[in-house]
Formats: C-alpha cells, structure tokens, sequence
C-alpha cells in the first residue's frame, strides 16, 4: 500500500513502547549546561593575572591568598588591609587543621614584595606547604639547532 503508515502491526494494538529520545535531548542539554558552568563554579575569587608556566600546575590547598595589582591581600577572598589581622586569620586556619596548604595567586603585576610578604605571613602563622599558583602555558616546541626560533 503506497502512502501507507511506516509502521504497521497485523493486530491494530497500541503501541506501548516507551521513547526515550526525549529523555536523552533533556539529558544532553543538562550535560552540556554543567560543562559550561563548571568553570566558573569552580574558580570562584579575586581576578588577577597569574604567570603562565609550563611546570607546577595548581595544587589543590585549603587557603588561598590572593594578591592583587595593588599589592591588596585576600585570604579566601575576604580582603585583609592589615599585616596584623591577616596573621592572626591564617594563624587561625593553621590551627584548626595541621596539615593546612597555602596556595599563593599573584597578580603578574603585584610587586615581589607583596607576594614574598604573604609567603612569609603563611610561613609565620604556621601553614609550612605553600605553592605558587599560575595559569598553564603551551609548552615550548624544540627547535634544531643552528636555527632561528
């Protein structure tokens, strides 16, 4: 029969299958929502510009002390102005967990000394594992010698 039902039973019965492709275009759309917004869920904090590096990626830590291009110090993203008070806040930290790591994210243009200078209040409160924090570069391509780059 032209023109005819691509699916045809001989017994006219209905059809109770259940068709899932509805279920898996939700599922998909879901899947592709919570790939994007992982990113900003998971880095969340005080923007700067951290150094590439190809060695040292992120370290997973339980303090985070940011610097700015002012030289302004966050500690998990609550600003600290004062030396004093962000010593006793990490001393804090430290003592409630021992094994407390410090992760220090430097903007590129924060002077050297504001960046030692949180490295030296974590080290004094106590947190002994502190790591520098950057962005991943490309790494570099090998280039033969005798020739240019």
């Amino acid at each position: 029969m032209a023109g005819g039902s691509l699916y045809q039973d001989d017994d006219d019965a209905v059809i109770t299958d259940i068709n899932v492709t509805p279920f898996v275009d939700v599922a998909l759309v879901l899947l592709v929502i919570f790939m994007v917004t992982a990113r900003l869920i998971v880095q969340r904090g005080i923007e700067v510009e951290k150094p590439k590096s190809t060695v040292g990626q992120d370290s997973p830590g339980t303090v985070v002390i940011t610097i700015d291009k002012a030289g302004g110090m966050y500690i998990k993203g609550e600003p600290f102005p004062d030396r004093v008070v962000a010593k006793q806040k990490l001393t804090e930290l430290a003592k409630a967990d021992p094994n407390a790591k410090a992760i220090v994210v430097g903007d590129t243009s924060a002077s050297y000394g504001a960046i030692y200078g949180a490295i030296e209040l974590a080290k004094t409160a106590g947190i002994e594992s502190i790591s520098l924090a950057n962005d991943p570069a490309a790494a570099p391509t090998a280039v033969a010698p005798g020739t240019a780059p």
